[in-house]
């Protein structure tokens, strides 16, 4: 089955009508004190697809883990469909597939017998099985490669038999961890209109740190960082709320100048809401400096520059868009 790219935006997703489909509050995991997740907050309608961002160590692979009760949190609640996962985790994992970063694939079965094998597992009836296999591989265009061995096929139609596994015992939820890591761009394209045509009845949270893949796929984002929600939105709304503020990057001649007193001058500004050092060199210092939409603060800071005999390399206003949002949310300071 050929899948070819789709022109049109992300479907637009489904309302919740009561109760979440999954629901998260308070969710924190420790490793021997370090927090990976240190008291994650949100909830999923029944339908949407939400990308699940962050910058790798942000703490998307322990979340999907804990959503699928393949790991314990150490604190907080997980609801799935209803379900708490840590004291109904067979009946959650029955609810959800799930596509791992690196898919455990038998090589040297067939495609067939492979998804024959996860269906038993997955407690698919046996008289069910053989037409459930044909849908699934239908679905993810594996009609023609059913008889193949997994181990001959390309990494496009692995990944494609990873999410039929996914799929096999007819989940809810699909929750797909970096499906599209190591494809080529048009292997790239053909799993990203997979997922879209698999998310009309489904709620399908996709973990990722390529914001390109979100924004092609999701109808709504969360972004994490060092174990924390970030930012939470559609992808509209995450720019506007960009658009409410004015950025600046500065660049002075370094000199004699310390990074520290500068940076406390241009604190002083009116209108100023944020400043930052962002780098030094041995002969400049670059600073980005945030305020309120209606405020311009070029004509202060540049009376500020000539006042104090600084010596001005660059003053730009910057447009800051959903990539330079994720950028600066995820910053390591």
């Amino acid at each position: 089955m050929a899948l070819n790219e789709s022109p049109q935006s992300p479907p637009a997703p489904t309302q919740s009508r009561g109760t979440p489909m999954i629901s998260v509050r308070g969710l924190t995991k420790r490793y021997d004190g370090f927090a990976a997740l240190n008291g994650l907050d949100f909830a999923i309608a029944r339908g949407e697809i939400v990308g699940f961002l962050g910058p790798n160590g942000a703490g998307k692979t322990t979340t999907m883990k804990i959503l699928t009760a393949y790991l314990p949190q150490t604190d907080g609640e997980v609801i799935v469909d209803g379900l708490d996962v840590s004291q109904h985790s067979l009946e959650v994992r029955a609810k959800i597939g799930y596509l791992p970063e690196s898919t455990p694939l038998y090589a040297d079965m067939l495609v067939y017998d492979y998804l024959r094998h996860v269906g038993t597992l997955r407690g698919v009836p046996k008289g069910e099985l053989g037409n459930r296999i044909r849908q699934v591989a239908a679905m993810c265009g594996l009609g023609d490669r059913i008889g193949q061995e997994i181990g001959t096929l390309s990494k496009g139609y692995k990944q494609r038999v990873g999410l039929a596994q996914a799929l096999i015992h007819d989940p809810d939820i699909l929750i797909l961890d970096e499906p599209t890591s190591g494809l080529d761009p048009n292997q790239i394209v053909e799993i990203r209109n997979l997922i879209k045509t698999l998310g009309t009845n489904r709620t399908i949270i996709l973990s990722t740190h390529n914001l390109p893949e979100v924004m092609a796929t999701c109808n709504r984002i969360l972004i994490i960082h060092k174990g924390r929600i970030v930012a939470d939105g559609t992808a509209e709304a995450l720019e506007q709320r960009e658009a409410a503020s004015q950025h600046l990057g500065l660049i002075l001649e370094r000199a004699d100048l310390e990074a520290a007193d500068v940076e406390t001058e241009l604190r002083r500004l009116q209108g100023a809401t944020r400043v930052r050092c962002a780098e030094t060199s041995a002969d400049s210092l670059r600073f980005e400096l945030e305020s309120l939409r209606d405020t311009d603060l070029r004509p202060l800071v540049f009376a500020l520059i000539v006042a104090r005999g600084w010596r001005l390399l660059e003053l730009r206003r910057e447009q800051m868009d959903l990539e330079g949002l994720f950028r600066e949310l995820t910053r390591e300071v």
